[in-house]
């Protein structure tokens, strides 16, 4: 018998396994590759600008080969926590402050405890649009309202709000831009949303349809997680007119990160993520960023909630540095504080001269403090 034709099925075998081998050795060493480093950030829906702001931080936390982030577009700041608690690889979500309240209070989610909290974000405001006959709040007692799906942080927030100015409405909950296209023709009388602004939802939208936001007072005594603010025409030159902000109210945004103790290359991951975001945080506030950044404090506590560890081991190592601000962040953030608590006492609004002759003379308090 011809031992090289009677050994070739066995060679061919034996190649073929070898080849196979090689394939999944090259397999599993770019699926190592490809996830080292890897921290999953779920944002709510990309009407809003929390995609951006993740989009901001994958370019900040990206190294090319160790860290990377990758963001998901999530159904609501409701679902993110639950996502966060459950769904296999989430590491970090931004939801609203209110959402994560009402979760708590309601007991929606069991284990709310293990989420700890990496940093306070930027604030939400509540944008309530409307048509062209509705001039008041009470002009929208009865009529359809949209809040957005069930669930979302504007869903969450109307009902509350709503329920505080006993204003009975009829809501509805289209996706937002199906609720546009209903405001325009008629079938519905308003569309809220909360979204930090200004929002890509309302770009490009023009006053010529007759559209227009409608205030929404605030009430300090009513809930400790909302506060006043305005919208400006410089946030939306095509529906509000120059020197007629529109008083509204915010709520916080925080980015949670998962209970990830038992599970130790996920959790090195976000304590890396950790340190270059806090590391590099100033860079946000530069150009090319969203102006949303200016709004944030590292060191903002969060009553009623943990701090993640690798936050606040940070905070502890670099509080000088923490504690120091830009300029024009102090002064925006000063100028904002003078606004809130002005309109919230009813106070007339302060001029911008008048606000920065108030800030210098608070710069020179503050000088005269850390001599």
């Amino acid at each position: 018998m011809d031992m090289t034709k009677s050994s070739l099925p066995i060679i061919l075998a034996i190649a073929g396994v070898l080849l196979f081998y090689s394939i999944s050795v090259t397999h599993a060493q770019q699926a190592l590759v490809v996830n080292r480093g890897v921290v999953e950030l779920e944002t709510t829906a990309s009407d809003g600008i929390s995609v951006r702001i993740a989009e901001d931080l994958a370019r900040l936390i990206d190294d090319g080969a160790t860290r990377r982030v990758l963001p998901i577009v999530g159904k609501s700041s409701l679902q993110n926590i639950i996502d966060l608690k459950y769904l296999r690889g989430i590491d970090v979500a931004i939801v609203q402050a209110d959402v994560l309240d009402y979760a708590k209070n309601q007991r929606a989610i069991p284990g709310l405890d293990s989420l700890t909290y990496i940093t306070k974000l930027y604030n939400e405001e509540f944008h309530l649009l409307v048509r062209p006959e509705i001039k008041t709040l009470a002009d929208l007692a009865d009529q359809k309202v949209n809040v957005d799906l069930l669930g979302t942080g504007t869903d969450i927030m109307a009902g509350r709000l709503f329920d505080q100015l006993k204003l009975r409405v009829n809501p509805t909950h289209n996706s937002q831009p199906v609720a546009l296209e209903k405001l325009r023709n008629g079938d519905i009388a308003a569309v809220a949303f909360v979204a930090g602004k200004s929002s890509p939802l309302f770009a490009g939208l023009r006053g010529s349809y007759g559209l227009h936001f409608l205030s929404v007072p605030f009430d300090p005594t009513a809930n400790s997680l909302y506060v006043p603010t305005r919208l400006t025409a410089e946030d939306y030159p095509d529906l509000v007119q120059p020197n007629q902000p529109i008083d509204t109210v915010a709520v916080g945004s925080i980015l949670l990160a998962a209970d990830l103790r038992l599970v130790p290359e996920r959790n090195n991951n976000v304590t890396n993520f950790v340190e270059v975001f806090f590391t590099g945080f100033q860079s946000l506030l530069g150009p090319g960023n969203h102006p949303k950044w200016r709004e944030v404090n590292l060191t903002t506590d969060i009553a009623g909630l943990r701090r993640n560890d690798q936050a606040a081991q940070w905070l502890q190592r670099n509080a000088a540095v923490a504690g120091v601000q830009d300029p024009d962040q102090l002064r925006a953030v000063f100028s904002r504080f003078i606004d809130e608590r002005r309109q919230a006492s009813g106070a007339a609004p302060m001029t911008d001269a008048d606000k920065g002759a108030l800030f210098r003379e608070f710069q020179s308090w503050k000088a005269g403090q850390q001599r």
